[in-house]
């Protein structure tokens, strides 16, 4: 058995900054276990490729949680990456860091050095921001962010006036002084290829002699020694292999994986490990639970001018744009399927946006087999006006069935299970409608596809967002961070309360969601992770 200072089990948007930061002074040998392959893969690299990753199980895990009462009995489905880079090789790109008012709830709710301005600099240092360095946005680290405002499809900018005319203003920048308004959104790309972790850090760090990636490694327990962590068993071409760490085990396989990894081995509710016949070795009624997720709809419209459909669907326009794409790494195929998009509140007397905007320049409402149909849009000029909440009050849990690694877990949502959520959609869902309606928007639009005019009450409106809604794929807090062992899973240092030698790092430690996309905050949090591990090291 071969023994490093650190293992990281996963290689994912925190495991990958883990990587680097742990190894970059040599000091230090890592051993990383990735359950997935390489990244190396054309529609990986390609931002707009990742239609074509949506359910290819070669480079994702396709979970799929219980039917949801709150989602009219759906079975929805949950992507989430199974490759060097994990989601991040996966995502939507969008890089929104979260509200500061998200950070400093985190930090007053004890858990010191997690408030927004304790976060700042290391969002800071780890960004390399086309748009330039200011009092919020850094230059000159790992990870590129593209400024698209020059990119996005015309439409878009009809899109900010009727937004502007609804009574937001024009936000250049979600990542600066405030997050409420309508704006461009920045992307995880560089030079046309998609930034995720694993180019931005775990490459870097592969190149190191003290640090070693193993793929297809699925970690199926942890290794204890009374209440120290000291190694972890995983499954790799067919064979059991075991490897031990010398300081730390770090958790990083994300808000489904990580407690998934601690309850198979030992850590969890106790009823539940008992009743697997798992031997207990700490009891922790926390562990897989509180999940929290953000859910979406789209309004679709279809238009009475050309749209991204007309330029993505034929095959002369996918010859057109794919050719613009490999000779030049520009256009549609080098963004994201939002390029704008926004934040407001359902309620003014609310403190921060509660609501996000999502604008597609084209629409997928005929589905396409084995793929989200991106790349091959409806026959006629569509688009869409999308939104998620950001911090819902409905939580759910993440459970295993049995004690076989294999079997996926048990996965509740439960979405709209609280008033205040179906409430707050509802109001957001018609001011979708009002967007829509402004003159920007409205002389543009032949008819409201979906839900369609027919749906008209409340009643039709909360039908309808229940059976069409949901994940906007950002699950968090099933381990979370706080101070007290009989609330949380982690403490504010991301160690496992009442054990020694193991951390989960990653966005599972959320103690609540963010206003936002949860790939940036889960970059941030594997760099202030390392900080952690670093200062703690003798």
């Amino acid at each position: 058995m071969q023994t490093y200072d650190f293992i990281i089990v996963g290689s994912g948007s925190a495991g990958s900054v883990l990587a680097d930061r742990l190894s970059i002074s040599g000091r230090f040998s890592v051993l990383v276990l990735e359950a997935g392959g390489s990244d190396r893969r054309f529609y990986v690299q390609m931002p707009l490729g990742y239609g074509k990753t949506f359910f290819d199980p070669a480079v994702n895990w396709n979970y799929k949680p219980e039917p949801d009462p709150g989602l009219a009995g759906n079975v929805d489905h949950w992507p989430r990456g199974k490759l060097l880079g994990g989601s991040s090789s996966i995502n939507a790109m969008v890089w929104i860091r979260g509200a500061r008012e998200d950070f400093d709830d985190w930090r007053d709710a004890g858990n010191p050095g997690w408030g927004y301005d304790d976060l700042l600099p290391g969002f800071k240092a780890l960004e390399d921001n086309e748009a330039g360095a200011d009092r919020w946005r850094g230059t000159g680290g790992p990870l590129h962010i593209t400024d698209t405002t020059n990119a996005v499809h015309p439409l878009t900018r009809r899109y900010l006036a009727a937004g502007q005319q609804a009574g937001l203003p024009l936000n250049p920048d979600f990542n600066g002084a405030a997050q409420e308004g309508v704006g461009v959104y920045q992307i995880s790309t560089r030079n046309g290829r998609r930034m995720s972790a694993a180019r931005a850090f775990l490459r870097p760090a592969m190149k190191r002699k003290n640090v070693r990636v193993e793929t297809n490694a699925l970690a199926s327990r942890i290794l204890f020694e009374g209440k120290r962590a000291v190694g972890i068993e995983y499954l790799q071409n067919g064979e059991t292999k075991t490897a031990r760490a010398g300081r730390e085990v770090i958790l990083s396989a994300g808000s489904i994986n990580s407690p998934q990894l601690l309850q198979l081995s030992g850590v969890g509710p106790s009823s539940l490990l008992k009743g697997l016949g798992i031997p207990v070795v700490h009891a922790n009624e926390n562990v897989g639970a509180h999940l929290q997720d953000h859910v979406g709809i789209n309004y679709t419209f279809k238009g009475n001018v050309p749209t991204l459909n007309q330029i993505l669907r034929p095959w002369w326009g996918k010859l057109l744009v794919g050719m613009q794409y490999i000779l030049t790494r520009s256009g549609p195929l080098s963004l994201s399927m939002n390029h704008g998009g926004g934040f407001f509140r359902t309620d003014p007397a609310f403190s921060r946006p509660n609501m996000q905007l999502y604008f597609q320049a084209f629409s997928t409402v005929i589905p396409k087999s084995g793929e989200r149909p991106i790349l091959t849009p409806d026959p006629w000029p569509g688009f869409s006006i999308g939104l998620s909440n950001c911090r819902p009050s409905s939580r759910g849990e993440i459970m295993i069935r049995s004690s076989n690694p294999l079997d996926y877990p048990r996965i509740v949502a439960n979405a709209y299970s609280t008033n205040a959520d179906v409430d707050e959609m509802l109001a957001a869902v018609k001011f979708v409608r009002k967007i829509a309606s402004m003159p920007a928007m409205a002389e543009i639009i032949a008819e409201e596809v979906l839900p369609g005019p027919s749906i008209q009450s409340d009643a039709d409106l909360i039908q309808d967002f229940r059976k069409r809604s949901g994940t906007v794929y950002h699950p968090v807090s099933t381990c979370r961070m706080g101070p007290d062992a009989g609330a949380a899973v982690v403490d504010p240092r991301l160690k496992v309360h009442g054990l020694e030698g193991l951390r989960v790092i990653d966005a599972s430690i959320f103690p609540a969601n963010i206003t936002g996309n949860t790939n940036a905050a889960s970059v941030m949090t594997g760099w202030k992770g390392a900080e952690l591990v670093l200062e703690d090291q003798k």
